[in-house]
């Protein structure tokens, strides 16, 4: 296979994560409305990623987090983004750069994105996979959901995945 010195999976990535950008600065103008809520998943160790230590020892990897009914303070930049959540009791201001993201899910309108970065690079040996489990804290209301979702089967390196396969029929 020929050499993409264009690095067209790097400009896919950065128009899907602009997707997840204005999708989050319009929530942040006019609130949820509708259905619509976002499951974000997200690398604990990426560099400028501000999260309490806490979730980063208990998510080494990924993590998770729903915006939904119980959260504030939802700023949008150019390059990240901060949202306050709770966790413990405790409320945290989380600061995830896009470039962290891995997933973005709208269960509302079954729309979602994966990203794969240098997750998707052979090279590295990663594969594409589903998002984890968002954080306990986060989970409860969504429990019974989740139980009446069908599985879905994880897109594998290479393997086109159509929007349509996203929305509801």
């Amino acid at each position: 296979m020929a050499k993409d010195f264009i690095g067209y999976q790097a400009l896919t990535d950065a128009a899907l994560r602009g997707v997840v950008r204005e999708t989050l600065r319009r929530t942040e103008k006019q609130g949820l409305i509708g259905a619509h809520h976002f499951f974000l998943t997200f690398k604990t160790h990426f560099p400028g990623l501000e999260i309490p230590d806490f979730l980063r020892e208990q998510y080494p990897d990924e993590m998770t987090i729903i915006l939904q009914h119980q959260f504030s303070g939802l700023k949008v930049k150019e390059h990240h983004f901060e949202v306050t959540l709770t966790f413990r009791k405790l409320p945290a201001t989380l600061v995830i750069p896009f470039e962290a993201l891995t997933a973005f899910f709208d269960p509302g309108v079954q729309f979602g994105l994966q990203f794969r970065g240098t997750e998707g690079d052979p090279k590295l040996g990663a594969t594409a996979k589903l998002p984890p489990t968002p954080a306990p804290e986060q989970n409860r209301e969504k429990d019974a959901a989740a139980k009446e979702k069908p599985a879905e089967k994880p897109a594998t390196p290479g393997e086109v995945v159509s929007l349509d396969s996203f929305r509801k029929k």
